[in-house]
């Protein structure tokens, strides 16, 4: 089954060298992680609402049984699977938000201290599994296809959460987040060109940066392209409850429209293993 689902003929179906990353779109926490935090549930609750990126699986227009859909199975407040594993290697640590949230996205305390053989656990548990999946989905199109192109769905809150770097207050429809190796110009100009003819408001590189690649092919294969495409939240849910709205059936619409695009278009950056 294609994850795209677009019902027109006049759409392409999804192309099966791309992999497509849900990171933070789940709000499970298992009882045993959960035992770890020192929010009330209310104060969880609130800080579910403020962390998750709300159903993005349904907003990209995809099937998560799909191979090619990697999605992470819990919250990013019980493990961060789009952190740097080693804390010395995540600028995010000095929050207290590196792949084990120890603050909160206001800054007060998430979790109590916690041994290094639960942050292995963790890591093991969800973390370590879910990069191998996603290394599996990227080596499969390399194997079938020769090359890679990675699409990471987020969504962004309308307005800064106080964690953030960046809180200039005015923020754009779409944040298209790029890597200087792992994004070539071609890929960077198709993003950029197909998003705008939909009609959003698009900035590169705010307000988050970058576009994860697994580690294994991070800054070394070529044939792994990546770009991420981060929608602001408040085109398509109610912030206040994380409640989709009506219009957000539109927005995916334009923004389904958009992906299927830019895997259309002829020559979206690919370049050889050097």
């Amino acid at each position: 089954m294609s994850p795209l689902k677009v019902d027109t003929h006049e759409r392409p179906v999804s192309q099966p060298d791309v992999v497509w990353h849900l990171p933070h779109d789940a709000m499970d926490i298992p009882a045993e992680v959960r035992e770890q935090f020192v929010l009330s549930d209310s104060e969880l609750a609130d800080e579910l609402l403020c962390m998750t990126d709300h159903a993005t699986a349904r907003l990209f227009g995809l099937d998560v049984r799909d191979p090619a859909v990697v999605r992470a199975p819990v919250s990013r407040l019980v493990v961060d699977v789009e952190r740097f594993s080693d804390d010395a290697d995540e600028p995010m640590a000095a929050r207290g938000m590196g792949v084990i949230y120890r603050s909160t996205s206001h800054g007060r305390s998430l979790r109590r201290p916690i041994s290094a053989r639960e942050r292995h656990t963790l890591l093991d548990d969800w973390y370590w599994p879910h990069h191998r999946r996603l290394e599996a989905a990227v080596d499969r199109a390399i194997g079938r296809h020769g090359r890679c192109l990675l699409i990471d769905c987020h969504s962004f809150p309308s307005r800064p959460l106080p964690y953030e770097p960046d809180q200039n207050p005015t923020r754009p429809e779409i944040c298209l987040g790029m890597d200087g190796y792992h994004t070539p110009g071609q890929l960077r100009l198709s993003a950029l060109h197909t998003f705008r003819a939909e009609g959003f408001d698009v900035a590169i590189n705010r307000p988050f940066a970058g576009a994860l690649v697994p580690g294994s092919c991070y800054r070394k294969d070529r044939r792994v392209s990546a770009l991420m495409v981060e929608v602001n939240r408040g085109l398509y849910v109610d912030e206040s409850t994380g409640r989709w709205l009506e219009a957000g059936n539109l927005v995916g619409e334009r923004i389904q429209q958009a992906l299927c695009q830019l895997q259309s278009s002829k020559g979206r950056g690919y370049r050889s293993h050097e």
